[in-house]
């Protein structure tokens, strides 16, 4: 199959995983839920929602790509005999979900060995999907499509950052090289989980930068705003392979400057 016929299956193959999805956590959305914590220490919710979810997308994914690899959060790796892996985030921002703030999304990403290719977040409540690949990413609503670009924002003082949550951060050395950040820029907010990496995608804002996440968090993420002409990188600049400390850029100016600002912790 020709790289164009791929993407155009792996688009709407995506499509048929955002319905499963929608249908699997919508159910669940606004009502009294009941939540398991994870965490030995803290606090780490999952809810039935993540494992309904994540349990009707890897049914899907191995009946249409037997060969393929999963990786979930929940239920952890499937390995397959292709070099081709799928990550899967049920629901990114089960706090969001389960306190009835629609900034939560599922995250599904497809990648090559260590490469991203495809990644998408579906929004089902208000009927958004974001999808980025072929050094493309285009939002979705209904019969609704645009391709998205990103911010061209060359200076910190007027950037916008964002991050889930200031208790992300370590306190000894990652807080302080956030708050460095946080003091140069225009406007820092917090609590948007995944929907903060498409809006940059979208154009509304400039930088996220988080530490302490998974695989699963970011890998869908980073062909979304790579296509939309961002950068992801980790705190160092390296490409991303896994979690940790992540930094996504509206382009590759302010990215330079935001690494710069955070310094080596």
């Amino acid at each position: 199959m020709s790289a164009i016929g791929f993407a155009t299956e792996v688009g709407d193959f995506f499509a048929e995983l955002a319905r499963l999805a929608g249908e699997a956590v919508l159910p669940y959305f606004h009502t009294a839920l009941e939540v398991d914590n994870k965490a030995r220490e803290g606090f780490d919710p999952v809810t039935a929602a993540d494992r309904a979810a994540e349990q009707s997308l890897r049914s899907a994914i191995s009946q249409r790509y037997p060969s393929h690899s999963i990786l979930g959060e929940e239920f952890g790796e499937q390995l397959g005999t292709s070099s081709l892996r799928w990550i899967i985030d049920p629901i990114d921002g089960t706090r969001s979900f389960m306190s009835g703030i629609p900034i939560w999304g599922t995250l599904i990403g497809l990648w090559d060995g260590t490469m991203p290719l495809y990644g998408m977040m579906s929004q089902p409540y208000i009927g958004e999907r974001y999808i980025g690949g072929n050094r493309e990413t285009h939002w979705r609503r209904g019969a609704e499509s645009r391709i998205l670009t990103t911010r061209a924002t060359t200076s910190l003082r007027a950037a916008t950052l964002f991050a889930t949550a200031p208790e992300m951060f370590g306190p000894d050395s990652e807080a302080p090289a956030f708050k460095r950040l946080s003091e140069q820029v225009r406007m820092t907010r917090y609590g948007a989980d995944c929907y903060a990496y498409c809006a940059l995608a979208a154009g509304q804002l400039d930088l996220v930068v988080e530490a302490g996440l998974g695989f699963y968090d970011i890998a869908a993420l980073i062909p979304i705003v790579e296509g939309a002409g961002g950068v992801v990188t980790d705190w160092q600049g390296r490409a991303v392979t896994g979690g940790g400390r992540i930094i996504a850029a509206a382009n590759p100016v302010i990215h330079a400057l935001a690494l710069a600002a955070l310094g080596d912790p």
